[in-house]
C-alpha cells in the first residue's frame, strides 16, 4: 500500500492531482483486462488544456510519458520569452502544447506527416488558436513530395513514421514537404526561437549544404539524433556557430547561437 501511494504521489507530482487519478485509472483497467475506451482525455498540469491520447496499441501514451511524466523538454524552459517555436515531427502535438502552455507569448508551428496523428495533433492543438498553427507535411531541405514510410524505423507505431523521396514515378508521394524558409513565411517571422526537431532520420536531408541560409535565423535547437550519420550532418552544419551545447537522455540542445 505505502508503494502505491507513492506512487501516486509522484505522479500528482508530475501530472497533477485530477491527471493522475485518470492516468492510474487507465493503467488499473489496462493491467485487469478491462474494456478500453479509443482515446484517453486528460489534463497533465503542465498544459493549459487537456489532451486526447489514443489506446489500443498506440504510441500516445509513450510519448505522453515523456513529455508530461518524465518532463522531457524541461532543458528548455527556461527560455526567455520565445516568440516563434517550430515543432518539426510534431506526432500528436504534446510538445507544442508544452511549450504553447510555458511561453504564453509564443506561437508555434507544429509539422507531421503522418495523417493520423496529424488529426490527433491538430484537435488538441486548437484550444490555442492563432497561436497554434498545424501543418500537415514533414520538413525537408527543399518543397517537394515526398512518401511517407511506415513499420521500417524503430518499432514501426505512430511515433516511429519517416519520409523519403519517390523511388520512381509510379510510387505516389502523398506527403507535402516544407522548407525551413517556408515555414517561417507561415509566421511571417524573421526568427527562430526554438527549433525542435524529432524527425526519425530526416535530420541528414535537413542539415544538407542549404542549411546555411537559415540557421543564423535560428537562437536555440533542440533534437533528437538518430544514429551517427544524423550526429554528423548536425554538428557539420553547425561548424562556424558559437553555441552552448547539453545533453539531456535523447536530447541535444544547443543554446544562444551566434555566427563565429
Amino acid at each position: 500500500m505505502r508503494k502505491k501511494i507513492q506512487g501516486l504521489r509522484r505522479l500528482q507530482k508530475s501530472l497533477g492531482w485530477r491527471a493522475a487519478l485518470t492516468y492510474q485509472y487507465h493503467r488499473a483497467k489496462m493491467r485487469a483486462g478491462l474494456p478500453e475506451p479509443a482515446a484517453l482525455r486528460i489534463k497533465p498540469r503542465h498544459v493549459r488544456y487537456p489532451v486526447s491520447a489514443r489506446l489500443g496499441g498506440s504510441s500516445d501514451m509513450d510519448v505522453f510519458n515523456q513529455i508530461f511524466l518524465r518532463d522531457e523538454y524541461f532543458c528548455v524552459r527556461d527560455l526567455r520569452s520565445p516568440r516563434l517555436i517550430l515543432d518539426l515531427g510534431a506526432n500528436v502535438g504534446y510538445a507544442s502544447a508544452y511549450f504553447l502552455s510555458r511561453y504564453p507569448t509564443s506561437s508555434v508551428i507544429a509539422v507531421e506527416p503522418d495523417p493520423a496523428n496529424f488529426a490527433v495533433c491538430r484537435a488538441n492543438l486548437a484550444p490555442y488558436g492563432r497561436r497554434a498553427q498545424a501543418v500537415p507535411g514533414a520538413v525537408w531541405s527543399t518543397r517537394s513530395r515526398l512518401v511517407l514510410s511506415r513499420g521500417t524505423f524503430g518499432d514501426g507505431r505512430d511515433w516511429a513514421c519517416q519520409v523519403r523521396e519517390a523511388e520512381g514515378s509510379d510510387e505516389a508521394a502523398s506527403v507535402e514537404a516544407w522548407d525551413i524558409p517556408s515555414l517561417m513565411n507561415l509566421s511571417k517571422s524573421e526568427h527562430i526561437d526554438l527549433l525542435k526537431v524529432d524527425i526519425e532520420g530526416s535530420e541528414v536531408n535537413l542539415f544538407d549544404a542549404g542549411s546555411a541560409a537559415w540557421l543564423p535565423k535560428v537562437r536555440n535547437i533542440c533534437i533528437e539524433l538518430h544514429g551517427e550519420h544524423c550526429e554528423a550532418a548536425f554538428f557539420r552544419a553547425l561548424q562556424g556557430f558559437k553555441y552552448e551545447r547539453g545533453e539531456f537522455g535523447e536530447l541535444t540542445v544547443c543554446s544562444n547561437l551566434r555566427r563565429e
